[in-house]
């Protein structure tokens, strides 16, 4: 007996030796853990249940030169909420006051809602979605019902914040203005990131269930900076005047695309700036940013380059006679023809310019460069034609001026370039080198924005860049001003002369595939007006237009500069453009007539706004007192209120715009 017991106590022994040996084994555990690598795993805890969540800012805002926003930032919130946190008296009690403010504001019935919620809570779902995408004003509201009135932890009520970008003026110069997103940085916004871009913040989330998360606190922990703003230089009211010209003659011709750029002269502002292409559907959108990017053959608006280059090298003057040679010459094999069958006969280099001579422009440069091409290459790249424009906006294309230092430079190139074949140039390269003449030789950068704002005070100003003082001599200048003047009076765009309205340019009709039966062409108009004292220039550019319809620059683009031009007088009406001092308006389009008829109305009556630019109907209509809505821009198809209807201050009017 004594012998069993004795063995039982042994094993008692062993087994509390174990015991006593585990214990301290988990109490070593136990004391690594949360001593000497306490800290590590509360780290690993709070990185597996906690996580910091950037808040992106608002980016500043875009405006126009006259002060519109073209695009903002703006607020969008997601609607969550913690169903199973809710204590059980305030989710009965308040249930059904909450079911019914979410059927108010959302249209489902309080049924539902509550139905819905309580089904959640069932589930103990703590991440209910009840709302997607609301605005500022939504949110404060939604925050108030009952329930999520008591916050993140009480009330369950989660809210995410997130920013959106917002054209006010919707597509009005779209491609230029751009974006800085997942698609890349295009545009106004993407070349200006680092003003419009703010700071980050960030908000602590925790871990609820598997791939979600909830706001720890109602505040956050860092609040993001917001984005400095951006003034362009873009006028809205120029923007859409060039805007609506051009898709008047993109419809009219048919075209495939097109591009229109007006610029201040002296400061190299782009006050409007519009590319349009056409859709599967065969409307015109802002797809591309042409003006920028696309580099062709300029055809004819180049022969100003090359009569510069004879002119500054005093091979010629503008007075040299030269034999058109019945308008077809041929060099190598190759034929170049006037578009005038049997040519001009002999006339002066400035007549070659005005009626656009291919025959006259490459014999002037044959007989003088012909055995020294290098020398006329020199003098284009001299001027800078062979360089980019170094803008901010990303995507300029490269010019492609041929020297014969190049691999591919042949017998033939030199005649081509005379006439403006065989080169790649961007319309708003040619543009800036037009805009140089007008400017009396100096070449200025083309500029998209003014200052950069914080809190509507200036805090950086972007002024005038010059890159090239002077591409030519005054006196090249002087004779080059004149031609392009008699080119609109007498010349190839004479379609578009007018005696009290005095403009002065270069058409361009660029041929295509010009070795196929599938020709195209594009068709062009670069100038300036007025032309005695330049204020803005301006070219257009309308690619592939309908052949059977028309192609020539004089008859497809110079009418689209000549509308701009006019209209942008009688909105700046202190410009004089006109050669006296009469006020005779008798050429001005019917829609400009309509304007000054209709701002004479009857403060007491409505006018007939149907078919006015919505810029101008605006403008009338919030002079008689009304508050105006619209939404888009274009042509007034409708208004609410009739023509000859009574009016008074503070009425609404909405316009159905095209």
């Amino acid at each position: 007996m004594a012998t069993n017991d004795k063995n039982i106590l042994k094993k008692m022994y062993f087994v509390a030796f174990v015991m006593t040996i585990l214990f301290m084994v988990i109490f070593w555990k136990i004391f690594n853990i949360q001593i000497t690598n306490g800290e590590e795993y509360r780290k690993l805890s709070e990185k597996v249940t906690l996580r910091n969540d950037t808040i992106f800012p608002n980016r500043g805002n875009v405006y126009s030169a006259d002060g519109v926003l073209l695009a903002t930032s703006m607020y969008k919130y997601d609607i969550r909420m913690d169903a199973f946190t809710v204590e059980e008296e305030l989710f009965e009690k308040h249930i059904g006051g909450l079911a019914t403010e979410l059927s108010k504001m959302q249209g489902k019935t309080p049924y539902y809602y509550e139905n819905y919620i309580r089904k959640a809570r069932i589930n103990k779902n703590r991440y209910l979605l009840i709302a997607r995408n609301l605005g500022h004003n939504e949110y404060i509201r939604m925050r108030k019902f009952p329930i999520f009135n008591k916050g993140v932890y009480k009330g369950g009520f989660i809210a995410e914040q997130r920013t959106v970008r917002a054209h006010p003026v919707g597509k009005v110069a779209e491609r230029t203005i751009g974006y800085d997103d997942y698609r890349g940085r295009v545009g106004v916004e993407g070349a200006y990131s680092q003003f419009l871009d703010g700071k980050l913040g960030w908000r602590m989330k925790q871990k609820i269930a598997k791939g979600l998360w909830k706001p720890i606190n109602d505040n956050n922990e860092v609040e993001p900076i917001d984005g400095k703003d951006v003034v362009t230089t873009i006028d809205l009211n120029i923007q859409d005047i060039a805007h609506h010209a051009l898709l008047e003659q993109l419809e009219k011709y048919q075209a495939d695309h097109g591009c229109v750029v007006v610029m201040e002269t002296k400061t190299g502002e782009i006050k409007a700036i519009s590319n349009l292409g056409k859709s599967k559907l065969n409307t015109y959108f802002e797809s591309r940013n042409y003006a920028i990017f696309e580099g062709h053959e300029p055809g004819s608006t180049f022969k100003l380059m090359s009569l510069i280059v004879a002119l500054e090298d005093k091979v010629i003057d503008t007075s040299t006679v030269v034999d058109t040679d019945g308008g077809i010459i041929a060099i190598r094999g190759r034929k170049i023809r006037d578009s005038h069958k049997g040519g001009y006969g002999k006339i002066s280099a400035a007549k070659v310019i005005e009626v656009s001579s291919n025959v006259g422009i490459v014999k002037l440069i044959m007989e003088h460069y012909g055995k020294n091409p290098k020398k006329f290459a020199d003098r284009l790249y001299k001027m800078k034609l062979n360089e980019t424009l170094n803008l901010e906006i990303k995507g300029e294309g490269k010019p492609m001026i041929p020297h014969p230092k190049d691999k591919n430079w042949s017998a033939l190139s030199l005649p081509w370039m005379a006439y403006g074949y065989g080169l790649h140039i961007t319309p708003l390269q040619t543009l800036t080198f037009y805009n140089a003449i007008a400017n009396n030789g100096e070449m200025v950068k083309p500029r998209f924005i003014k200052e950069v704002r914080v809190a509507n005070q200036s805090i950086e100003v972007f002024n005038k860049k010059v890159i090239h003082p002077q591409v030519c001599s005054k006196e090249t200048v002087k004779k080059i001003q004149a031609i392009l003047k008699n080119t609109v009076i007498r010349g190839t765009a004479k379609s578009i002369y007018s005696p009290e309205f005095s403009m002065a340019g270069k058409t361009g009709t660029t041929q295509l595939e010009y070795w196929t039966e599938n020709t195209k062409y594009i068709s062009s108009f670069v100038g300036y007006f007025p032309a005695d004292n330049p204020k803005y220039s301006c070219i257009v550019v309308i690619n592939s237009p309908d052949k059977s319809l028309g192609y020539y620059g004089g008859l497809v683009s110079a009418p689209v500069f000549r509308k701009i031009a006019q209209k942008i007088h009688t909105i700046t009406p202190e410009t004089t453009i006109y050669n006296d001092n009469k006020s005779n308006f008798t050429l001005l389009e019917n829609d400009y007539q309509k304007y000054y008829t209709t701002q004479n109305t009857v403060n007491n009556q409505m006018p007939d706004v149907i078919g006015m630019s919505v810029m101008d109907a605006v403008s009338i209509l919030e002079n008689l007192g009304l508050n105006v809505e619209f939404t888009g821009n274009g042509k007034v198809k409708g208004q609410s209120i009739k023509q000859g209807e009574q009016i008074k201050k503070g009425l609404k009017v909405a316009l159905n715009v095209s």
